[in-house]
């Protein structure tokens, strides 16, 4: 199920929740019971369930200690959060990769008889997942969080560049060898087609 991107009524709460935090911390809750499900699919979708639990408790205790430099001039949070998300990720990197690697690993079930069109689309679905965690697996890392912001959590170049703490000409360069790598990796496959919209976005 797609969670709905906040309304601008929750950016203006965003900031509003944590300079009122300030003085009354028990408020920034708020702030977690809006954001943690997407921060929770964003970790979970990079390093696997298993750790994204952890890391998205670290996530939102790193955003509570670092609360009082937040810029309240930025209404949605949502970029700062994911900032402090991709910095824990990168320190679990081979986390990451190992996900990677057991989605391309993963063998499609075809012992499933009479249900030929449901087992055909699975596998073809299947087939799709492992030629994108390949491309994904072989970007470099950086190009990987700016491809995966855009891509995945919908962040806005601006967005993406705020979170990353980058320029947003290098969020465009990234994202320009992210998408020429992956594309070339989908060309030499029947997929492409797949993926025309993550790539061309």
């Amino acid at each position: 199920m797609r969670l709905a991107a906040p309304d601008m009524r929750a950016e203006v709460e965003d900031a509003a929740i944590i300079e009122a935090s300030l003085t009354d911390p028990d408020r920034f809750g708020a702030l977690f019971d809006r954001h943690a499900p997407l921060v929770h699919r964003y970790i979970a979708r990079r390093t696997g369930r298993d750790i994204a639990d952890d890391l998205v408790a670290e996530t939102f205790l790193a955003a509570f200690r670092r609360r009082i430099r937040y810029d309240t001039s930025y209404r949605d949070a949502r970029p700062w959060l994911y900032g402090i998300a991709t910095n824990l990720i990168g320190q679990h990197r081979r986390d990451e990769t190992r996900q990677l690697r057991i989605r391309l690993a993963a063998v499609p079930d075809l012992d499933d008889p009479g249900h030929g069109d449901r087992v055909a689309a699975d596998v073809t679905a299947r087939a799709a997942r492992r030629v994108l965690a390949a491309a994904l697996a072989g970007l470099p890392d950086a190009d990987r969080d700016v491809l995966v912001l855009i891509a995945w959590e919908q962040l806005s170049y601006d967005e993406v560049a705020r979170a990353l703490d980058i320029p947003i000409g290098t969020v465009r360069s990234r994202l320009s060898r992210a998408r020429s790598r992956v594309r070339e990796a989908l060309a030499r496959t029947d997929l492409s087609a797949t993926f025309k919209e993550l790539l061309t976005r």
